[in-house]
């Protein structure tokens, strides 16, 4: 690897000039092929260049579009509590190509996200269980919506909480 004061006395060399800045992003997170290619683009490095850079740390495992978005989908239903379209869109925005989203979201299973957003919903109906019901719907509703779950979701879960309520 080059240091910046051997840049200074040998000509750039731009393929590791390229690595060199590939690597340095990937050090605080894992990034998908297309954030890595805008990034190089970003800072000046031709196509050519980028591709093949991006091409050798396929080869070495360092970039992997669908072990990405798998880490991705898992943390962001752990910490975030997302709904599958929210991790779909977010995927989309980091350049993952349809069919690895296609592929990671099927392995949501729609249960898990039931229970998921049924979580977030009673913690929310505890918080607001006192207030007349059309603002418990409206605050359920907009907590559940913020994080990308259906409307149809939603209120299922509403019913099924305020349901449980009166008995």
């Amino acid at each position: 690897m080059s240091t910046s004061k051997v840049n200074q006395e040998v000509p750039a060399d731009s393929y590791s000039d390229a690595m060199n800045v590939a690597l340095y992003a990937l050090g605080p997170r894992a990034r998908s092929r297309g954030e890595l290619h805008d990034h190089l683009i970003k800072r000046n490095f031709e196509e050519n260049v980028a591709e093949a850079v991006l091409d050798q740390l396929e080869i070495e495992g360092l970039v992997n579009d669908l072990e990405f978005a798998q880490l991705w989908s898992e943390s962001r239903q752990r910490q975030k509590k997302l709904s599958k379209r929210i991790i779909s869109q977010e995927l989309r925005a980091k350049r993952v190509s349809q069919d690895i989203i296609d592929e990671v979201i099927a392995e949501i299973d729609d249960e898990d996200e039931y229970k998921l957003a049924y979580a977030l919903a009673e913690r929310k109906y505890r918080s607001c269980a006192h207030l007349d019901p059309e603002k418990i719907y409206s605050r359920i509703s907009g907590a559940l919506s913020r994080k990308g779950f259906s409307g149809g979701l939603t209120s299922r879960i509403i019913r099924e909480l305020t349901g449980a309520d009166s008995q």
